[in-house]
């Protein structure tokens, strides 16, 4: 049977993606600056910081699958998850602000916010990105237009970041003219605004087109139990743990490398001279890799063609992280090859995320060619808790190594100090790759398998249609 491949229009696929656009807004400011914020900004200890991103996420592991199930089982006349999009935009970004709002309060009190602030923005991320997320899988039901999807999502997703690589110090600076506190939380309030905006976008320019099988009837026992049965959604769930340890141990550690390590520089590029300090460095740096990254991305639809889109993630995640650990042996005046180094490691990454959610998808179809029952947002759900899970222990890993190295906010760092922050922009975050990397040798779909699969999906729904024409 020929497999039939769904006409998305360019402005659905944009549309879609300002979802990510949106999300990643926050979720690279987490990534890249909320460990300094909290040590540097806030005032708490790096260990207090690192045990705080691992204890929240003992919620998580039951918040994130309810709202897999309840989503799953949301009936309205947008569908099963869009709604999510519009009704959660404006808490997400009134939470976002207020979790980089500093309270005058003691240490204490400080902490106790801040569990309190980030526990809800997690949640309020749970509660729009698992929903946005299962929607890819029911926008389009064929695997490679999913790729193309998945890759103008991370696409967007760069570009989010890109916007706050390039403009939240600035913006900082701008607002708070010397009060960091202030400057954070003004900052936060613009790039908050932002993102409220393209949520609302992506609800009005989508549209759900897969639906369950005629008949299927939902048993949370039976949803659990298909999911942990499911193979190819363990294996590239359990990359995804160990991918974004990487990529989070490494981002979060970009600030603190060049803040106390390389320091402002009198750098000589192509015969011009420019005096870069720490927020030039910072974020040249960032926006540098943004770019190689989205190069990457666009070009991973036919990487993944040549190649299977399970040969392109683990190749391509295990060769980034080899570069990443040579950081460790460049000195403070390397300035140039810490970039050239960089736009490496950003450009063999860039693929990765795109696949991982297109693999998440796949495993979704799987489930259903293997039992006759779907259930994309439970699957996406969990997938969401396996990226930040990985989120959540690679921020702690940093706060702790920090700790141990005797890491101090806002001081000259000891010899001692200063290789523990060269190890976490290194060898530390490699290690993780490396495993995530090693993990997809057993991920079992093909390319060729998924076409299978689409053939005998597209057959199962045209004879459900069929019967269903025929009953009334």
């Amino acid at each position: 049977m020929k497999n039939i491949i769904e006409k998305l229009s360019i402005k659905e696929k944009i549309g879609f993606s300002l979802g990510d656009f949106a999300s990643n807004l926050f979720f690279q400011t987490f990534i890249l600056f909320l460990l300094i914020f909290y040590t540097d900004v806030f005032g708490l200890p790096a260990a207090a910081v690192g045990t705080m991103f691992l204890v929240t996420r003992i919620w998580d592991a039951f918040f994130d699958p309810i709202i897999g199930i309840i989503s799953d089982r949301t009936q309205t006349r947008w569908g099963k998850f869009r709604p999510f999009l519009l009704w959660f935009a404006l808490p997400f970004a009134i939470i976002g602000v207020l979790t980089f709002t500093t309270p005058g309060f003691n240490t204490t009190g400080k902490l106790v916010y801040a569990y309190i602030s980030y526990s809800f923005m997690m949640m309020v991320y749970s509660v729009i990105n698992v929903p946005y997320s299962a929607l890819m899988g029911v926008i389009t039901s064929n695997s490679e237009q999913r790729v193309v999807l998945s890759s103008y999502r991370f696409v967007a997703a760069f570009s989010g970041g890109f916007t706050v690589q390039g403009v939240t110090l600035y913006l900082v600076s701008y607002f708070g003219n010397g009060n960091a506190q202030l400057g954070w939380q003004l900052a936060m309030s613009a790039i908050a605004g932002l993102a409220f905006v393209a949520f609302v976008i992506t609800f009005f320019t989508t549209k759900e087109r897969v639906s369950p099988p005629k008949g299927q009837k939902t048993q949370f026992k039976v949803d659990f139990k298909d999911l942990f049965d499911n193979k190819p959604w363990l294996l590239i769930a359990g990359a995804t743990v160990f991918q974004l340890i990487y990529i989070v141990m490494r981002s979060s550690s970009i600030s603190y490398y060049f803040k106390y390590y390389v320091g402002a520089q009198h750098w000589n590029l192509f015969g011009h001279d420019f005096n870069m300090t720490f927020d030039d460095l910072t974020s040249t740096f960032l926006m540098s890799g943004t770019i190689a990254t989205v190069v990457g991305a666009i070009l991973t639809n036919w990487f993944s063609k040549i190649f299977d889109k399970k040969l392109t993630y683990l190749g391509f995640l295990i060769i980034s992280a080899i570069l990443c650990a040579s950081f460790y042996f460049l000195s403070p005046q390397n300035l140039t090859l810490m970039y050239m180094i960089n736009l490496l490691v950003s450009f063999f990454f860039g693929p990765v995320s795109v696949l991982q959610w297109a693999m998440y998808t796949d495993a979704a179809d799987f489930s259903e060619w293997k039992n006759s029952r779907r259930a994309t947002g439970l699957i996406m759900a969990a997938s969401l808790f396996a990226l930040k899970l990985g989120l959540s222990l690679g921020g702690a890993l940093v706060g702790w190594i920090l700790a141990y190295h005797n890491y101090l906010a806002n001081a000259v760092q000891s010899a001692y100090s200063l290789k523990g922050i060269r190890l976490l922009m290194s060898f530390y975050p490699a290690v993780f790759g490396i495993i995530g990397g090693l993990l997809m040798l057993f991920y079992p779909l093909t390319n060729k398998m998924m076409i299978k699969i689409e053939e005998d999906l597209t057959a199962r729904r045209k004879e459900s249609k069929a019967d269903l024409v025929e009953a009334s």
